[in-house]
């Protein structure tokens, strides 16, 4: 959720459910490309909500941010992941947005000594990778997912050097953050790109290989982290602790290489990187969500998350983020924007998404229009992920590009 945002929580919170129909052992990780559990039916509110968070900690009080300490795990939480997607093309103008998404949740409240529960197979975290390509000149979407147990060999998360993995996908940086790297970091606060940032262990690579197709990017952010809600604390309802601590990368330069039927292409673009920790996050009026991550051509960015109650309807915790070129951020509630669903695409499970949006912000109006309408990640979580374009609503010209997940209930 996301993206995209905190709601993301019920990709790991339904793996969990498909975990104990599988009953998935230490002697080997699953994986899947393709949903074999399509008929599960999950309700959100009954994973996300306030219960059963004995034992473990809330988000339920803005704090400080330090980097590089917290792109790695926090102890304590249910749920954590690193969240990556982008657009990208070659030098002859062909197209792929992309999205690699590490989770990883815990099924026993308790205070997650790291050191103490990664040994073998006593950690009680359980993984999951999602990766998706979107071929948008061939007009091909391919999404991918696997679950591993925690496991040093298997999948995991380290901060010095920075890794996440799950087998021969991961996310990590080649070099080891000096003593001096960690900087505390609150709203509005500046860390310039060519500086800290560097410091921070960047660039990144992001390294996915499996017989559908490969990536290979390196990642190095252009401005310094956003912190999304407020000061990072991302209230997704009412009640105290249903919230995420999150915080994004709006704008990372990424070049490399993808393979996809045995051609392999040199791209460069841009990526967003979404972070977030938390234990809970819906109340029972709360069903869905489309989450925006859009990088706009003139160097600044928007992210939105718009929650849907039981009807529909834009729920009240709905909020964004407007980042403008030096990273300065205006926060955007409900009432400031206005989203208009122009057309939509029948998925195979008989939901509807929409693929092509108006959206109305401080005296602007662009639509936002999928590059390719079947983007559909049909996974053991059915959801829409993929690639978008910025178009002006009066001329039609291209503004920027940037991503789009919604999920339904």
């Amino acid at each position: 959720m996301n993206a995209p945002i905190v709601l993301r929580l019920l990709l790991l919170l339904r793996f969990l459910a498909l975990l104990s129909v599988a009953t998935l052992t230490a002697c080997a990780p699953q994986q899947q490309t393709q949903s074999d559990d399509a008929s599960f039916e999950l309700d959100l509110n009954a994973v996300l909500g306030g219960n059963n968070t004995e034992g473990y900690l809330r988000a339920d009080t803005p704090r400080s941010f330090s980097f590089p300490a917290d792109h790695g795990m926090h102890a304590g939480f249910r749920n954590e992941w690193w969240y990556l997607t982008g657009n990208l093309e070659t030098v002859d103008g062909k197209q792929f947005g992309y999205q690699a998404t590490f989770f990883n949740t815990s099924f026993i409240g308790d205070s997650l000594d790291l050191q103490n529960t990664t040994t073998g197979w006593q950690s009680p975290r359980i993984w999951m990778a999602h990766v998706a390509l979107t071929d948008v000149n061939g007009k091909e979407h391919i999404a991918l997912e696997r679950f591993s147990r925690e496991n040093p060999g298997l999948a995991g998360a380290q901060l010095n050097p920075f890794k996440v993995w799950l087998e021969n996908w991961s996310l990590q940086s080649a070099f080891i953050n000096p003593p001096e790297a960690n900087g505390s970091l609150q709203a509005n606060d500046s860390i310039q790109a060519n500086g800290s940032l560097q410091a921070n262990g960047f660039p990144w690579q992001l390294n996915i290989e499996d017989k559908a197709f490969s990536i290979s990017l390196s990642l190095d952010p252009l401005k310094a982290p956003v912190l999304q809600g407020d000061r990072g604390l991302s209230q997704k309802s009412p009640e105290a602790g249903n919230a995420s601590y999150y915080y994004s990368l709006t704008r990372i330069e990424s070049e490399g290489k993808i393979v996809l039927n045995g051609e392999s292409y040199p791209v460069t673009g841009l990526s967003w990187l979404d972070r977030e920790w938390s234990t809970s996050a819906l109340a029972d009026d709360q069903s869905g969500w489309d989450w925006f991550s859009l990088q706009f051509d003139d160097g600044q960015e928007l992210m939105y998350y718009q929650l849907r109650d039981n009807s529909g309807q834009t729920h009240p915790n709905s909020e964004g983020n407007w980042t403008d070129h030096n990273a300065q951020q205006t926060r955007i509630t409900s009432e400031a924007i206005a989203l208009l669903e122009n057309k939509n695409w029948l998925s195979p499970t008989g939901i509807s998404y929409t693929t092509e949006w108006t959206l109305k912000y401080d005296g602007q109006q662009w639509i936002i229009k999928a590059l390719l309408e079947d983007q559909f990640m049909d996974l053991s979580v059915p959801y829409w992920e993929g690639a978008v374009e910025i178009l002006d609503a009066d001329s039609g010209e291209q503004r920027g590009k940037g991503y789009l997940e919604m999920v339904r209930n």
